[in-house]
């Protein structure tokens, strides 16, 4: 692999230039199993070196613990990196273990400053609503990130996980530049309404799990047997029993590929995510989550795999195929609502 810098794209029509590819940081102390600083830090340099600039986390990855320690990198490379955060899921302080969603104007301002006092930034490049609260307007929570535009507290808006009405409503409101949702060869339902209201509205799509959580890696066949007890994926039903068991079998044409290419099934994964931009007609930019540099040079290196026709037609089947959804709770996706 050469060190030569990934491609950008821009998110939205007037939003930032970024890296084709960004990368997701909630693992690096949040969900998937032991984490290690050291080598996480290095990562982040890595992805840097080659091209990556958008770099994606939460508030609620790790109670903030995750914006935490992204903290000395983003100010150590503060003019290089576009920063993407989000609110949406708050933590009840007497159950730590629980989510609950919130788009309220109250919530909204209260979660932006502490964002930025965690992150120790003055203004956050991206900023998303992590989950659709129903019972509040979408134009009423978008209005008030319009409010935090106006007064300097974040540049640019995005949204995640909502239905491409939603999109088409919050975009009345206030340019949106970027929609982050699950897009992989296991999980293609985004591209029924939100795919075509993002193309039209010139909107970003950011995938995130482009890599399946990394089950179409092939790194494990079944939550239960091969991940610590830790490891939120042991709770996702696609991943365990009989499901899982299904799902492994799924991943013999991703193999097929990945062998004519001379490449990792991961790069093959996420090549086909990276060319559904030219697919659709929509900037794609996907943020494979990783804690390891040599993984992030796999990643990246994926973006140069161009896929044949014949290829995107053996994958084609795959989601139609896999057993269990992508989450228990589908109510709080986009397609439990579509």
């Amino acid at each position: 692999m050469t060190d030569s810098r990934i491609p950008t794209a821009r998110l939205g029509a007037g939003g930032p230039e970024v890296g084709v590819q960004g990368l997701g940081c909630m693992g690096m102390s949040f969900a998937y199993g032991p984490t290690d600083a050291g080598e996480s830090r290095a990562t982040l340099e890595r992805a840097l070196e080659l091209g990556v600039t958008l770099y994606d986390t939460a508030d609620a990855y790790g109670a903030g613990e995750n914006e935490r320690f992204l903290s000395p990198f983003f100010k150590a490379h503060r003019d290089e990196v576009v920063i993407a955060t989000k609110f949406a899921l708050s933590i009840p302080p007497d159950d730590p273990t629980r989510r609950v969603i919130r788009n309220d104007a109250p919530y909204i301002r209260q979660a932006v400053e502490a964002s930025l006092k965690r992150l120790d930034v003055d203004v956050i490049d991206l900023y998303y609503m992590h989950r659709r609260d129903v019972n509040v307007p979408i134009e009423e929570s978008v209005g008030v990130m319009a409010e935090l535009v106006r007064e300097g507290k974040v540049k640019h808006l995005g949204l995640s996980e909502v239905t491409g009405t939603e999109l088409r409503t919050a975009q009345a409101v206030h340019p949106i530049a970027a929609v982050q949702s699950e897009w992989s060869l296991f999980s293609r339902d985004i591209e029924t309404g939100v795919v075509p209201a993002a193309r039209d509205l010139d909107v970003a799509l950011v995938p995130y799990s482009p890599l399946g959580r990394g089950f179409l890696t092939g790194t494990f066949a079944n939550a239960d047997k091969d991940l610590t007890a830790d490891d939120f994926r042991r709770q996702q039903p696609r991943f365990t029993g009989e499901n899982a068991a299904a799902n492994v079998a799924l991943l013999d044409p991703i193999r097929t590929v990945a062998e004519a290419h001379g490449v990792s099934l991961a790069q093959v994964a996420l090549a086909w995510v990276q060319q559904q931009a030219r697919v659709h007609g929509l900037s794609v930019v996907p943020i494979p989550g990783t804690r390891k540099p040599g993984r992030v040079e796999e990643n990246v290196a994926a973006t140069r795999i161009e896929l044949t026709e014949d290829q995107l037609a053996l994958l084609e089947p795959i989601a139609g195929k896999v057993a269990g959804d992508r989450y228990a709770d589908m109510t709080f996706t986009s397609a439990g609502r579509e």
